[in-house]
């Protein structure tokens, strides 16, 4: 705000009210859109003129402001002037007067209302903005059965008072950012001051800082795919959460969070393999039941990355298998050769995930009839599948959809179809290199300088003690090192 009124104004505010209104009425196309509204009104012997976005500001605020300048009279207009306008007339907390019209017309398509006053060399901006908004709710893919039932929201401000609600800490900062030359994106970055890692806290505004581009449609995804800097990489460098208390955890060990106006999904960040694996509900239960949950998720996504390889190796090389597992091979390898069936039934289930997506509630029971008896039975019956395959691919489907990150899901799954090629083609080499391949690329990953398989490369033996077991709380007295917090102490 400071940097704002030393800058010379671009297009200054001029006395004349004639000229103000003239400029920002071409500036903002009120006679060429129907929610661009002007109003030119007298008060006190003095013309003014209100700009403003129908539906984005709030009508009975509109109203008092109308009333209080209707009690003025021109005396006390021209004596007390623009100042005591802004602090005693119009009853709203958040305004200020500034002297450059094209920070008016930002700030209006923003939502606040500008005061043009005739003779004045400032417009007042008045901050009485509403958007529409829906209700928190509990986030559909981060569900937990006891905890928390809010969720974030697509209004920035809702989201950052959700946070301030569970972190009441004097050292909490929200610094606020515009990326995008026409949409003018709110961005909010929040961290804990005296806990972020200050080099961590520079690289994310810089990072955020140089994004170039007209606006951000898909909102917090775009601000992703610029500050990762890895365009072709399907693995998450920073996570999504929609619950605030998740959010909040991560603020106390020291991440920093992005929120991104339109959006209900925040980012956090830097963030590791393991910070994709971990759920909120392993701490909305006992330490031995949350770690029976951690295990029963890793195995899961375990298995959705390496079961059907391993199978499909044992499957086209019998000889590999001992005797007493002879019996995991395919008893009748039906009229397709197995590849073809994996990856047919991936693509299957694919199109089957993607049609529920965008099928309505009420068929989507019908939906999952017709899926089950075609991919299922049918398939199987006419001998196009066999039946290990659809069992092995199910289970490995189930593991996918364990994975708490969804993209992180998504990323295994194009990794498991490069296992089953590399297997395929190349046997038992192809698929101990793709494992090699695939554990040096992620080796070599990094988010914000953090690497992407700590506390595994490198090695920390007590940071893969805290993802690898689910601590009590009490006990988790030490903040991730890796993260090179100010205060390693909770």
């Amino acid at each position: 705000m400071g940097n704002d009124e030393k800058e010379k104004p671009k297009h200054p505010v001029s006395t004349s009210l004639e000229e103000n209104r003239n400029y920002l009425k071409e500036a903002l196309g009120v006679d060429k859109s129907f929610d661009v509204i002007q109003i030119d009104v007298e008060y006190a012997g003095k013309e003014m003129s209100m700009f403003l976005i129908d539906g984005l500001v709030k009508d009975d605020m509109l109203h008092l402001l109308q009333k209080f300048l209707a009690q003025q009279d021109e005396k006390t207009l021209k004596i007390d002037g623009l100042e005591k306008l802004i602090k005693t007339y119009i009853p709203y907390v958040e305004v200020e007067s500034v002297d450059d019209l094209e920070k008016v017309v930002d700030t209006v398509l923003a939502g606040p209302t500008a005061l043009v006053v005739d003779g004045f060399e400032k417009v007042i901006l008045i901050d009485a903005r509403t958007y529409p908004v829906r209700g928190p709710e509990e986030p559909d893919t981060e569900r937990v059965v006891r905890g928390a039932r809010d969720g974030y929201v697509e209004t920035i401000v809702f989201n950052t008072a959700l946070t301030r609600r569970r972190i009441r800490d004097k050292s909490l900062r929200m610094e606020y950012m515009q990326v995008g030359r026409r949409s003018k994106t709110d961005i909010v970055i929040s961290y804990i001051e005296d806990i972020a890692d200050p080099e961590h806290i520079k690289e994310v505004k810089d990072a955020i800082s140089k994004i170039d581009t007209d606006g951000l449609p898909m909102g917090e995804k775009t601000v992703e795919e610029y500050i990762s800097g890895r365009h072709y990489n399907p693995y998450p460098v920073v996570r999504y959460t929609e619950r605030p208390d998740t959010a909040a955890a991560h603020l106390y060990e020291g991440h920093i969070i992005i929120m991104v106006d339109g959006s209900p999904s925040v980012l956090i960040t830097p963030t590791t393999f393991w910070h994709h694996m971990q759920h909120a509900e392993e701490y909305r239960n006992s330490p031995v039941a949350g770690l029976y949950l951690r295990l029963v998720r890793y195995f899961g996504v375990w298995a959705s990355l390496f079961l059907l390889p391993l199978w499909y190796l044992f499957a086209v090389h019998p000889e590999l298998l001992p005797e007493n597992l002879r019996y995991i091979g395919p008893n009748d390898e039906g009229r397709l050769p197995l590849i073809l069936q994996f990856f047919l039934i991936e693509i299957g289930i694919d199109m089957l995930r993607m049609a529920a997506i965008h099928t309505p509630t009420s068929l989507a029971t019908a939906l999952g009839l017709v899926a089950a008896m075609l991919i299922g039975q049918v398939a199987v019956e006419v001998g196009l599948f066999t039946n290990e395959v659809i069992l092995y691919l199910a289970i490995a489907a189930i593991g996918t959809f364990s994975t708490p990150s969804y993209e992180m899901s998504l990323a295994n799954r194009l990794a498991r179809l490069f296992l089953l090629v590399t297997t395929s083609i190349f046997g038992v080499i192809g698929f101990v290199g793709g494992i090699t391949l695939w554990i040096l690329y992620l080796a070599r990953m990094k988010s914000f300088n953090v690497p992407y398989l700590w506390p595994f490369i490198p090695f920390s033996y007590k940071g893969f003690k805290d993802v690898l077991f689910r601590a009590p709380i009490p006990l988790k007295r030490n903040r991730p090192k890796i993260l090179h917090p100010q205060d390693p102490d909770k």
